[in-house]
């Protein structure tokens, strides 16, 4: 009776406790979430399309110019004031957005490098895409996780918070078919910044990131179907 009762109890314990499940439920976060909220502000050059910012940094260069004695031609002055005067008819304040300028700076590098502290060491699952660092054939045992497809080749790279260094626990590796291919990561998360060398295909660059993630499963993001 004392056996059954064992075997009984050891059977309830694998119902409840699987083998090799988590004993922590994953927090399935968005990049967003890797955002502090203490950093957020208002940035009045995000709501501009390309265009008007366009105008506005001619107009900028020229103030800049004309304020370090440069000498400049009619046309140029001419050219500038057209500008402006199309960004006023706009609504666009110009005086008062490059006076913020340097603030909006300031403000923006203090949100890149900014981390949740309160995602320390917890258990997550994140979407994303993957920039291999290490890798075997097709192989990837450690790689940056990126928000967007291309991200660090065909754009500049994110912000330090909105990139996630990944390195896969126990050896493992994911078959990784392509850059474009987006993943769910699942892992324990840490804040922690580093610098890691990323190759591309004309070089290399020193990539800033905010967070390290001890992954225990990569799997590929399942697409919705039309």
């Amino acid at each position: 009776m004392i056996v059954n009762r064992f075997i009984l109890f050891s059977l309830v314990v694998l119902i409840i406790f699987p083998v090799g499940a988590s004993a922590v439920a994953e927090r399935e976060l968005n990049w967003p979430d890797l955002i502090p909220n203490s950093v957020a502000f208002e940035d009045p050059f995000t709501d501009m399309d390309r265009e008007n910012l366009e105008y506005l940094g001619f107009v900028a260069r020229i103030r800049g110019m004309k304020a370090a004695g440069n000498q400049m031609s009619s046309e140029t002055l001419a050219e500038a004031k057209e500008l402006e005067n199309e960004l006023v008819n706009n609504g666009i304040d110009v005086d008062g957005l490059l006076a913020r300028r340097d603030e909006i700076r300031e403000l923006r590098k203090k949100q890149a490098n900014a981390v949740v502290e309160d995602l320390n060491a917890t258990s997550i699952k994140i979407p994303g895409y993957l920039m291999p660092l290490e890798f075997s054939s097709r192989t990837v045992t450690e790689f940056l996780l990126v928000p967007w497809v291309g991200a660090c080749i065909h754009t500049p790279p994110p912000p330090p918070n909105q990139i996630v260094h990944v390195v896969l626990e126990d050896g493992n590796g994911y078959e990784s078919r392509s850059i474009y291919e987006p993943v769910w990561v699942a892992g324990e998360l840490f804040t922690q910044t580093t610098t890691q060398n990323l190759f591309l295909k004309d070089g290399s660059s020193d990539i800033n990131i905010g967070y390290k993630l001890h992954a225990y499963v990569v799997e590929k993001y399942p697409r919705k179907s039309n």
